[in-house]
């Protein structure tokens, strides 16, 4: 296994002091709460040229599906599970993402994205050697 990157590397992570998730540290924007963390330059006008340093977010995955309880009277339980596995199939992170019942006939939507971004060089004297 190894070792978590260092404060100021890639893959960094942090606290949001809003919500308490770990986050990326290179965040300007909680991913679970929505909060702003800090001050970006504004996107340009389209008429000038982007910022080099400006990180465009893609979204890879995105997958939304629904369920819906049979009517058939019995209220039903569910529990929401996220994994994550590297390419050898080795469990990275599980949770728990949310709980929850469903009256008969009730429906839930589930959406799961997963954001990238490039990762970047600050330039801040932040990292450590």
């Amino acid at each position: 296994m190894t070792a978590p990157p260092r404060a100021g590397e890639p893959g960094a992570t942090r606290t949001c002091p809003h919500c308490r998730e770990v986050i990326l540290e290179s965040a300007a924007v909680c991913p679970a709460c929505r909060h702003h963390l800090r001050f970006e330059k504004p996107a340009a006008a389209p008429y000038e040229k982007p910022a080099a340093t400006a990180a465009e977010a893609i979204t890879s995955l995105r997958v939304e599906g629904n369920i819906r309880n049979p009517p058939d009277g019995e209220v039903y339980e569910y529990s929401m599970i996220l994994t994550i596995r590297n390419e050898r199939g080795e469990e990275i992170a599980r949770r728990l993402v949310g709980v929850g019942a469903m009256q008969p006939e009730e429906q839930r939507t589930f959406t799961l994205s997963v954001e990238m971004t490039a990762a970047i060089d600050r330039g801040d004297d932040k990292r450590r050697h």
